[in-house]
């Protein structure tokens, strides 16, 4: 049990720093004027796409992140994640427009929601570090996320406002997830898979540095089940 809830405090920690950066960035929000916001959120976006590409290149068989954002990508657009994100954030600007806090950032609300949760949760440390919790219990690449997240957090919260802060229920989840599927499924995903995953996963992440930049405006949510295929896309890669 205990050895259990070890394997989770990689998760707790993370989500904890996405609650306190979120809160700093709403903080300092009133005191930044808007034209440092915005180029704030473009060296965010940047830098996002950066670590996309570095990501990327981690992958050893390209079909393997062809075919599963390819079907992913079907998967996600029929069951429509990105819409359901949004309104879920909706629900919960509408919920805080009823108790009366009505603020400025509602018109970012869901937009912070989403990006903030995918940025939290898309990339290459948080898939190796979920691994690596799930499998053997070391979640010191997670912790060492935990710190980089309690920065971006603060500067997305103050770009983005209060949609960030309640970002860090889905890292709850997903990370938690994750960590779950790795204590279930560890002898299945070899290194193989845990690279491809990082790649496909990097796509994502790309494409969210483009839309922050304001490029594009991808749906990266319904990308996700994307990750799922990758497993089993290896596994069939490996039998041939």
């Amino acid at each position: 049990m205990i050895e259990t809830l070890s394997a989770f405090s990689g998760v707790l920690v993370n989500t904890l720093t996405v609650i306190i950066g979120s809160t700093v960035g709403l903080i300092l929000k009133k005191q930044i004027p808007e034209k440092l916001t915005n180029a704030v959120m473009t060296a965010i976006g940047l830098c996002t796409i950066a670590i996309g590409v570095t990501g990327v290149i981690k992958g050893e068989n390209q079909l393997v992140m062809i075919i599963s954002l390819v079907f992913g990508t079907i998967v996600g657009t029929l069951i429509d994640i990105d819409g359901k994100l949004s309104r879920l954030g909706d629900k919960f600007q509408n919920k805080r427009a009823k108790n009366g806090n009505v603020h400025s950032d509602n018109a970012t609300f869901s937009q912070g929601f989403v990006t903030a949760s995918l940025l939290f949760c898309v990339g290459a440390m948080t898939i190796v570090g979920s691994m690596n919790a799930g499998i053997s219990g070391d979640n010191q690449m997670l912790y060492t996320k935990s710190v980089l997240d309690l920065i971006s957090s603060s500067m997305l919260a103050a770009s983005l406002g209060f949609g960030v802060f309640c970002a860090s229920g889905f890292v709850l989840v997903f990370q938690g997830a994750l960590v779950a599927l790795a204590m279930a499924l560890g002898s299945f995903l070899n290194d193989f898979a845990v690279n491809e995953l990082i790649c496909t996963g990097s796509v994502m992440i790309t494409a969210l540095g483009l839309n922050l930049i304001g490029v594009t405006k991808i749906k990266v949510a319904n990308l996700l089940p994307g990750l799922i295929f990758v497993p089993f896309v290896c596994k069939i890669m490996e039998l041939f």
